[in-house]
């Protein structure tokens, strides 16, 4: 692809199944549906053990999806969290849990803080994401370095993306202790 793709464009690529770049509030992603998210561990060749994590557009938008009844606990996080960099990650169980997280017990979900790729999960649905980068790789920081990693996926414009902080999420998860932190949010440089 030579140039960045309309959200119309995009949103034709993700019925396709194919895998696309979008941007977020921390580090660019590769994205996809749920249903073809075993293609994200293939482009990156990635550990079938690490799992995907399920972006949604909102809190609703995910809990419509998930179509489970949210303790109030995970009701409290996500409202005072999201959007943001967090992903949560909460004891499930399901096909969508199965798809990223395949054996696992587990579904991290987040709500970026990104106009432009809220506006496409709102279109799209939810998808399993991950950062763009070669397994064991540093993830890609622009929309450029998105490109040289992935030169044959669709990338979502208009450029220049939102400026973004280039560094991963913080991970929250649930424990029937209560919450844990499994990766803090680095602090930020001078």
């Amino acid at each position: 692809m030579s140039s960045a793709c309309s959200l119309s464009d995009l949103l034709q690529c993700l019925q396709r199944q194919e895998a696309v770049l979008v941007p977020t509030d921390t580090v660019p992603a590769l994205a996809i549906r749920p249903s073809a998210a075993e293609r994200i561990w293939t482009l990156k060749e990635r550990p079938a053990d690490k799992p995907l994590i399920l972006m949604g557009a909102d809190l609703r938008q995910l809990q419509q999806i998930l179509v489970i009844d949210w303790p109030l606990e995970w009701q409290r996080i996500a409202e005072s969290v999201w959007p943001g960099a967090v992903t949560l990650v909460f004891p499930l169980a399901g096909p969508l849990r199965e798809a990223l997280n395949p054996g696992g017990t587990t579904l991290g979900l987040r709500v970026p803080a990104c106009s432009m790729t809220q506006a496409l999960l709102q279109e799209s649905g939810p998808l399993a994401t991950t950062s763009v980068n070669r397994s064991g790789q540093p993830p890609a920081l622009t929309s450029r370095k998105a490109r040289q990693s992935f030169p044959d996926l669709a990338l979502l414009g208009p450029l220049p993306w939102p400026p973004a902080s280039g560094q991963p999420s913080e991970v929250r998860a649930w424990t029937p202790a209560g919450w844990q932190v499994l990766r803090a949010r680095p602090a930020r440089l001078p």
